[in-house]
Parts: C-alpha cells; sequence; structure tokens
C-alpha cells in the first residue's frame, strides 16, 4: 500500500466531538490526504483563569510531539483559543509547535485571520457559541488585526461539549441576521459548532462569504502542506487556492 500524499496533524479540545468528522466529511473526496488527531483537556470556556489556564503551551508541544511521531507534514491546533486570549499568543505557540515537529504549524484563529486577509473582508460578520465577553475580546483582537466587526451573534454558552448540540436552525437564524446587517463576510469561530456543511447553501442565498473555523484550518493546512487542491461544495473558502504564508 502506498503513503498517502499528505498526512495532516491536527490536536483538538478534549471535549470536541465535531471537528473530527467534519474534517473527514470535508475530505470524503481526497484518498490522497490523511488527517491525525491527538486531544489536550478542554472542557469549559470563559475569561476566568481556571478556563484560560487549559491553554498552556507546555500542553500543545506535547501534544504536537505525539503527531510528529506519525511524521506529519504539518501540525494545527484545531481550537480557537487565539481568537481570545490573542492571536500573538497562537504565533507564539506555532513557533513552539514547529520546532518540535521539525514542520509548519498553524491555529484556527490565525488560518481564521488569513482566510479573512486573502478575501480582503471589510464589513465582518461574528458568530459564536460563547458568551458576550468572550465574543467581545474576540471582536478586540480582530479588529487589532485589521477586521473590525460590524455585527455580532453569540449564543451565550459556556461548556464546549454542548456548543456541539447548536442546531442547523439556531445557526441558519443567526446567519441571517448577520447578512441581513448587510455584513460581506460571517465567521464561524468555534471548531465544535457544526456549520461547515451549510456555508454553500448560505453563499448562495446571500452571497456572503462563511469563513468556517474548521474548514478554514483545513484550507489553511493543505497550503502549508503544499497541496492546492480545491474542495467543492462547502462554499468559496475550500474551493479557492490555500493561504500559501507559512506560520512557523
Amino acid at each position: 500500500m502506498q503513503p498517502t500524499a499528505r498526512r495532516i496533524g491536527m490536536i483538538t479540545p478534549s471535549s470536541n466531538t465535531v471537528v473530527e468528522p467534519v474534517t473527514g466529511e470535508l475530505l470524503t473526496s481526497r484518498h490522497d490526504v490523511s488527517v491525525h488527531f491527538t486531544r489536550l483537556r478542554v472542557t469549559s470556556i470563559s475569561l476566568d483563569p481556571a478556563d484560560t489556564g487549559q491553554f498552556g503551551q507546555d500542553s500543545f508541544t506535547d501534544a504536537a510531539r505525539l503527531l510528529g511521531d506519525a511524521r506529519v507534514d504539518v501540525v494545527a491546533w484545531n481550537g480557537t483559543s487565539g481568537s481570545w486570549l490573542g492571536p500573538g499568543r497562537d504565533e507564539h505557540l506555532c513557533r513552539a509547535m514547529g520546532q518540535v515537529t521539525d514542520t509548519p504549524a498553524t491555529t484556527s484563529t490565525l488560518a481564521v485571520l488569513a482566510a479573512l486577509r486573502t478575501f480582503e473582508v471589510r464589513r465582518l460578520g461574528l458568530l459564536t457559541p460563547y458568551t458576550r465577553d468572550v465574543g467581545d475580546a474576540i471582536a478586540a483582537h480582530y479588529a487589532d488585526h485589521g477586521f473590525p466587526v460590524h455585527a455580532a451573534r453569540h449564543f451565550g454558552r459556556t461548556t464546549n461539549y454542548d456548543f456541539a448540540l447548536t442546531t442547523n436552525a439556531e445557526l441558519d437564524g443567526a446567519f441571517g441576521e448577520l447578512a441581513a446587517a448587510d455584513c460581506d463576510a460571517v465567521a464561524v469561530v468555534c471548531t465544535n459548532l457544526r456549520a461547515a456543511h451549510l456555508a454553500a447553501g448560505w453563499e448562495s442565498r446571500t452571497g456572503v462569504l462563511v469563513v468556517d473555523s474548521v474548514a478554514a484550518t483545513l484550507w489553511q493546512t493543505l497550503g502549508l502542506a503544499g497541496d492546492t487542491t480545491p474542495i467543492t461544495g462547502y462554499g468559496r473558502l475550500l474551493a479557492g487556492p490555500p493561504a500559501a504564508s507559512r506560520q512557523r
């Protein structure tokens, strides 16, 4: 049996039930790519120190080192903690993960920001499952990186496991409100929201670009691994060329 052309390593929160099946779904037609996962403990999301403390660098480097044993071509933190703790923290994290794996490294937050830059987004809509204070922290960091939030919708939840229980109807309603607010793109910030399958329909109905965190992470990891093959059926992001910038 011939080895796959690309091996992608992903670190995901322990309570996440979306990243693995959705990433697999996005790659259904790609038999030349394999994705390999490891987890670190994350159960709730808030700005409380007990929750922000879940994202210590040592946990990530230990997890990345395990993925390095599989000789992956790229490693990613498939979680959005950098969106409220700061993208600069993720950049530092990527350098540390890259050192222990000797591969390019990225995160979901850096992938989302790369997508917003690629599509030259000006009026950003923000859709999250988080509480308002976490959402406000995300908005502040995104504005610092050139993407002020034009409108936002947050579901006000804190338990990571529960994020995955968000229904299509809830997501449709929130997206519709953001599209009606004259956003030119909506970032779905959370890798435990099952929204990637809705992106193509949303874009077709409204013309508003969808940057889903799970899809964006896959999009950038493929690019960092040197794979430029588009993936169709899930919206404009995956159908376009991956970001060329490398995070190390």
